[in-house]
């Protein structure tokens, strides 16, 4: 039987919809591996008998599908690291769809886009750190052997590229596990390149989860590779302790989290 990696090298890069659906069992809930904001990832089982996860991005994203879809692709289609999620191929696809408008049944064109990573067999870190998992999971040394993971790969994104990559988005469900227990940083739909001199930047527009957005960001827009260490010290501490953030609209950057 082929390798998985040889499989994977195999897919063209930009693949049908038909294709998507068919080795996701038509997205059946199922073959759900996670979800997050930006869409559901779903395990998609290839004929010659590989797996890779495919991840069909949702229309109310923080970000439009076509944005999401545009950032990740080109900010880590070309990254290479054992803690960053590897990007084997993609799909997006215009569909004619029919649908009632007014009274009246249309056609409209609908963007099918679907992500496709290498499969992570264990799946995102907020299925195993809360609550009983917590307790029955991981242990000591592979909690240390994730934090680790999880700060090479965010090291890898702010020092080893022309310039830094601001992952804007790092908490757990962006984290994928693969079977030995290796962290996976996912999910760039809000990630900034910058340029090689450039340290920072400021937007209006201020996107993000509760709890994991650092202060100077959610009240400023300044957007910086301390963006990503403030959301990595959040991470940590829910690994560490198994307690979920669960921060209000009234503490989005879950000051009484940490005070606890």
């Amino acid at each position: 039987m082929a390798s998985q990696q040889s499989l994977e090298s195999t897919l063209p890069t930009n693949l049908p919809a038909t294709f998507m659906k068919e080795i996701t069992n038509d997205f059946s809930s199922d073959r759900e591996l996670g979800r997050s904001v930006f869409g559901t990832v779903y395990k998609g089982v290839l004929d010659e008998g590989g797996t890779i996860a495919v991840k069909r991005l949702t229309e109310n994203a923080p970000v439009p599908p076509g944005v999401t879809f545009g950032t990740e692709v080109t900010n880590i289609m070309a990254l290479k690291h054992e803690n960053i999620v590897e990007l084997v191929s993609y799909c997006h696809e215009s569909q004619k769809k029919v649908v009632q408008h007014n009274g009246r049944y249309v056609f409209v064109d609908v963007i099918e886009s679907c992500l496709c990573y290498k499969y992570a067999p264990n799946g995102s870190l907020d299925k195993h750190i809360y609550g009983m998992q917590y307790n029955t999971s991981i242990n000591w040394d592979t909690r240390f052997k994730i934090v680790k993971g999880i700060c090479q790969g965010l090291l890898f994104l702010h020092k080893g590229l022309d310039g830094p990559l601001i992952h804007m988005n790092l908490v757990p469900t962006s984290i994928w596990l693969d079977d030995n227990w290796v962290p996976k940083i996912a999910d760039f739909g809000l990630s900034r390149l910058f340029g090689q001199e450039q340290t920072r930047m400021y937007t209006v527009n201020v996107k993000g989860h509760n709890g994991y957005m650092a202060p100077e960001y959610l009240y400023k827009g300044e957007i910086s590779t301390m963006s990503d260490i403030y959301s990595l010290g959040m991470l940590i501490l829910e690994i560490t302790t198994g307690e979920k953030n669960s921060s209000a609209s009234e503490d989005k950057s879950a000051r009484k989290f940490v005070d606890k």
